[in-house]
């Protein structure tokens, strides 16, 4: 099972999360591209540090939204968003490949997630935004969303993410960060969700419903409060569990 986490979201004098902590313990990072967060020296100090420890770096592509964090929601034309997408993952290969690596996939943030998993334009232009750069990279993603099936018609590699820190409506996606409860905070509580993800394929939503997610990855949220001890949880929870943890896209 992979681990992720969103990194290097600080921007200037603005720091937000713990890239160094968190970088220990996950697997795979997703790396702001500066359209929501990051800055070029973050995102130059976050691959630095990704390359070091053997972490898989990822595109966190968003909407041009830095004032509202890339968690409004933006009608933007598709061709325009298959551009900003694209010349995010450009960004981000420019330090990756600086510090001796390189991109290996996408995952959209925030508004655009949440919009691409069910707008079937915004998910196409994700899409395409990968195709033209490289159809090698993969894509992160909810399981069944737009963007899979966009990502399968395209020939896209797309992998199935889930959330131990967040809460999920009946119907699969995530409760919205303006309701009561949507982002989960005891640390017991997340690593015993995360377990159960990984072990069973599924969670129990908002309302009691199981549902059936067969995550190839897990997320935890590098702005959560407490995220570090979060993950740290979560890893230990895993290996309790006998489960083998590392990035998806180097699983066979």
């Amino acid at each position: 099972m992979d681990l992720n986490s969103d990194l290097g979201e600080g921007f200037g004098a603005w720091k937000m999360g713990d890239d160094d902590a968190m970088l220990d313990i996950v697997t795979s990072a997703n790396v702001a591209c500066g359209f929501h967060a990051g800055d070029p020296s973050v995102m130059r100090r976050v691959c630095e540090r990704a390359a070091e420890r053997g972490v898989v770096i990822g595109a966190h592509v968003a909407y041009r939204d830095l004032a509202g964090f890339g968690r409004r929601a933006m009608d933007v034309a598709p061709d325009d968003l298959a551009d900003d997408v694209l010349y995010q993952i450009g960004a981000l290969e420019a330090f990756a490949r600086a510090a001796g690596t390189r991109v290996r996939y996408v995952k959209p943030h925030g508004a655009l997630y949440n919009t691409a998993a069910v707008d079937a334009e915004q998910a196409a232009a994700v899409v395409e935004a990968i195709r033209r750069f490289d159809a090698g990279l993969a894509l992160l993603c909810p399981p069944g969303s737009e963007m899979a099936r966009k990502a399968t018609e395209a020939g896209i590699a797309s992998y199935a993410e889930a959330f131990a820190d967040r809460a999920y409506t009946a119907d699969g996606l995530l409760v919205s960060r303006k309701l009561p409860g949507a982002v989960l905070h005891d640390a017991g509580e997340v690593a015993g969700r995360a377990v159960t993800m990984a072990t069973t394929g599924t969670v129990v939503a908002q309302d009691g419903t199981d549902l059936k997610l067969d995550p190839d990855s897990l997320c935890v949220h590098g702005d959560t409060p407490g995220a570090v001890e979060l993950a740290e949880r979560i890893r230990q929870g895993l290996r309790d569990a006998g489960v083998h943890i590392g990035s998806f896209v180097e699983t066979p």
